[in-house]
């Protein structure tokens, strides 16, 4: 049978999602805690792997086994094998045809830019930082130049292994909780570092380095080099996972905005 898990995870300590040898990993953490319920070696594969430092509010991921357990069992036996940092949200038998990356049809990721003259010891690991004052208007027109379907060579990793730079961006925004900035981005995928990269363009702009229009400029340019350095990890969350509606997962978005009392603690 095959296993569609969903789980959150604080990436602060972790080299991310994917199993290396002689770090830790969440993958290598879940694959642990499952085993000690089935009795057997798994594999987990996931919608999309994560850098180092970079948390999850929603990661989809599926197994299988011949093991029949309830799936109670995946979820709170599984959580007592883990980590305070990693959490399984639900558990749900899926058809053979599921697979956690290949039938995702959208991802989500939002950051959190933590706006002030000092770095927040709170924060320090959950939202990016930036003394600088911002220009909230700017980086909102900025944004809109990444909406639609572009070649994203200026904001990829010199390691991205993707077979085509290509990437279609539906929905980007920014909301402001003086001192926080919550930024929010879907698309069909992502590349290598290609948000991070995305958010020290745009800071960039919002402390008055660029005009809005420099966005269009990169994306035309298709040079990395041209483009501001890559902004820290830590304020980075996976915020959900789309799939088609006859698989009628639980929930499927969530979001970091603690902030608003129309979001808080709500699975959306």
């Amino acid at each position: 049978m095959k296993i569609a898990l969903c789980i959150e995870y604080d990436g602060s300590n972790y080299s991310g999602w994917q199993k290396q040898n002689d770090v830790d990993s969440i993958q290598g953490e879940i694959e642990k805690a499952l085993e000690s319920i089935a009795l057997e070696k798994l594999d987990t594969y996931a919608s999309g792997r994560t850098d180092t430092g970079v948390h999850a509010l929603i990661q989809i991921i599926h197994f299988e086994t011949e093991i029949e357990r309830p799936l109670t069992a995946w979820v709170r036996g599984v959580n007592a094998f883990l980590p305070l940092f990693i959490r399984v949200l639900w558990a749900q038998e899926v058809d053979d045809t599921f697979h956690a990356r290949y039938s995702a049809t959208q991802r989500h990721y939002e950051y959190l830019v933590y706006n002030a003259s000092f770095p927040s010891a709170l924060w320090a690991h959950k939202a990016g930082w930036i003394h600088d004052e911002l220009d909230f208007n700017k980086m909102k027109e900025a944004l809109q130049y990444f909406e639609g379907e572009h070649d994203f060579s200026a904001f990829r990793s010199s390691e991205c292994q993707a077979k085509s730079p290509v990437r279609t961006i539906t929905h980007t925004s920014i909301e402001n909780y003086y001192p926080f900035y919550l930024f929010k981005f879907s698309a069909n995928g992502f590349l290598h570092h290609q948000i991070r990269n995305m958010m020290g363009a745009i800071l960039y702009i919002g402390k008055g380095n660029y005009p809005s229009e420099y966005i269009k400029e990169l994306l035309l340019s298709k040079d990395r080099t041209k483009s501001p350095p890559t902004f820290s990890p830590h304020g980075l969350y996976l915020s959900g996972v789309d799939y088609d509606a006859r698989y009628a997962f639980p929930f499927m978005r969530r979001t970091v905005n603690i902030f608003d009392n129309n979001h808080l603690s709500q699975d959306r």
